[in-house]
């Protein structure tokens, strides 16, 4: 007699397990590229793609990080969100870029 697979059911993560997975993944980037000037290199390190890979749902624990650190998720928020409120006159300088970013995100409801 043959059994009947059991269907698969998807599991949305809760926010707070996004946050933890976000909070992981943002220490084990730190660690590995802290050190390393390269933004090509940061921007591909495999911890900062599986961030990515969380899509929407980590944005606010970007903003906060950006917010608190002026982390640079500036790439991250680009690919998962579409855009990019940087103007050309403020590319490289962290502050201006962050203020952009956080200006854009209140903007358009975002919450952190």
């Amino acid at each position: 007699m043959a059994s009947n697979p059991t269907p698969k059911v998807r599991v949305t993560p809760s926010a707070e397990s996004v946050e933890q997975r976000f909070r992981f993944l943002a220490e084990t980037w730190h660690d590995a590229v802290a050190y390393h000037s390269s933004s090509t290199l940061r921007n591909n390190d495999p911890a900062y793609r599986e961030i990515i890979k969380l899509g929407p749902d980590v944005v606010p624990y970007l903003l906060r990080d950006l917010e608190d650190n002026h982390t640079h998720w500036f790439c991250a928020l680009r690919e998962i969100t579409g855009v990019n409120p940087v103007p050309a006159a403020a590319a490289g300088n962290i502050a201006r870029m962050a203020e952009a970013w956080l200006s854009w995100a209140k903007e358009h409801g975002y919450k952190w």
